[in-house]
Formats: C-alpha cells, sequence, structure tokens
C-alpha cells in the first residue's frame, strides 16, 4: 500500500506537469500550423467541425435512443434524468469534473443502486469515451489524411476502428483528447503536423465530445442494472412514503 501510494503521488506530480506544459506545445503546434499552411488553411476546419458534430449528434440522438429501446427502457425518462450532467459536461469539458452529477442522476433519477453505480459510473468515466476516443480520432484522421492528398486503404480503416475502440477504454476523463490523436495518425502513418492544425478548434470540439462520453457514462450502467435485473421501476428519489391505511 505504501509503494502504491508513493507510485501514485510520482504519477500525480507527473501529470501536472504535463499539463502545465500542454499549453506551451499547443500554442507552438498552431503556430507552426499557421506559419506552414496560413489562414486559409484553416478555413477547411470548419467542414471538419460540422462533420464531428454530426457524428456526435448520430450517437447522441440515434445510437444511444435505439439501444435504450432494444433493452426495453425510455429514451425521453433517460435524457431527462441525465441532462444535468450532459450540459456540465459540455460545459466543463471533463468526465471527471461532471462525475458527481452523473452518479446523482444514475442513482437517484434512474434507480440504478449505489452498490452498482458507485463502481459502474467511475468506472465508465475512463473508459466510456465514444466521443473523446472513438469519433473524434477517426473523423480526424479522415480528415488529415484527405488534407495531405494521402489515401487510406482498407487496411487503414480497420487499424482506425481497432485504434478507435482500444483507445476509448484507455483514456483519460480529462479535456482535451491529443493523445489519441497523435495514437491515431501516428498508428497510420499520417503527419503528425496535423494534430497541431486540428488542435487550433480543439476546445469547441471538446464540449461536444465530453457531453456524449458523459451520456454514454450514464447510458451503459443504466443498461447493465436494468438487464441484471437491479434497477428500480421508480428512482428512489421519487418514491413517496408509504400512507398507513385507516379502517
Amino acid at each position: 500500500l505504501s509503494f502504491n501510494a508513493s507510485a501514485l503521488a510520482i504519477f500525480r506530480r507527473i501529470l501536472s506537469w504535463v499539463i502545465r506544459l500542454t499549453p506551451l506545445g499547443s500554442g507552438a503546434l498552431l503556430g507552426n500550423a499557421i506559419v506552414r499552411y496560413g489562414w486559409q488553411s484553416l478555413s477547411a476546419l470548419g467542414s471538419f467541425a460540422l462533420a464531428v458534430y454530426i457524428g456526435l449528434g448520430l450517437v447522441l440522438f440515434v445510437v444511444y435512443p435505439l439501444l435504450l429501446l432494444a433493452n426495453g427502457l425510455s429514451p425521453k425518462r433517460f435524457y431527462a434524468a441525465a441532462w444535468p450532467a450532459i450540459q456540465l459536461g459540455f460545459v466543463s469539458r471533463s468526465s471527471i469534473a461532471t462525475l458527481p452529477v452523473t452518479e446523482d442522476a444514475v442513482e437517484r433519477r434512474l434507480g440504478v443502486p449505489r452498490a452498482y453505480s458507485a463502481f459502474a459510473v467511475p468506472f465508465a468515466a475512463t473508459t466510456k469515451m465514444d466521443g473523446c476516443a472513438a469519433i473524434y480520432p477517426a473523423i480526424s484522421a479522415l480528415f488529415v489524411a484527405q488534407y495531405y492528398g494521402l489515401p487510406l486503404h482498407v487496411g487503414d480503416y480497420v487499424l482506425i476502428v481497432l485504434v478507435s475502440v482500444l483507445g476509448s477504454a484507455a483514456t483519460a476523463g480529462l479535456t482535451g483528447a491529443v493523445v489519441m490523436l497523435t495514437l491515431t495518425l501516428s498508428t497510420l502513418g499520417l503527419p503528425l503536423e496535423g494534430a497541431g492544425l486540428l488542435l487550433a478548434i480543439d476546445p469547441i470540439l471538446d464540449m461536444g465530445r465530453t457531453a456524449i462520453n458523459v451520456a454514454g457514462q450514464a447510458l451503459v450502467p443504466t443498461i447493465v442494472a436494468h438487464r441484471a435485473g437491479l434497477i428500480t421501476d421508480t428512482p428512489p428519489a421519487d418514491r413517496l412514503p408509504e400512507v398507513p391505511q385507516t379502517g
């Protein structure tokens, strides 16, 4: 336990250094991209941002409702309960920062027992990253390949799928998706300079990505608890006290 506590302290300190240096590195990548490609090149990012948000919208408003309906759950009730957490994720851009609100929505509003949600929701906050690690790196790889005029083959698309799926389970619930982006580009052999180009609008995209992440982090524990027979028909917070019957 002492060794683990010491290792945790070391990694936290290293992480703090990385977080402090990230703005400098991001600024350097962005400046290099502007000098090399000019402001005209940045206009192409508008179509890229639109494509990302279309993908996020399809997941949030098509894929997730279909999963809920397939498991006998009401999409209307789910979104009414999870919307505060989704909104906070959109503003905060951090799944970890939204975690208390997500847990509250899953437990009190959706009726998932705390004995399960206390494990499932934090676990999902670091493994269920549909926005940051699945949708965004895949579209980014396609954009960078098209921008530099590099052809992609069937094997490249398979690699994109594998990296996106595996990466979604290994992404920290913090702001940004630079790690997954560079991992995807390097795996496909695409220029890493493309990451500097995409960082110009990353905060705007990160808001939508985090909202999708939070929605998925509430969705999966709810579905699993329902299929396991753990979920209650009425959320605990909404139950009315029993009124004794009088003769």
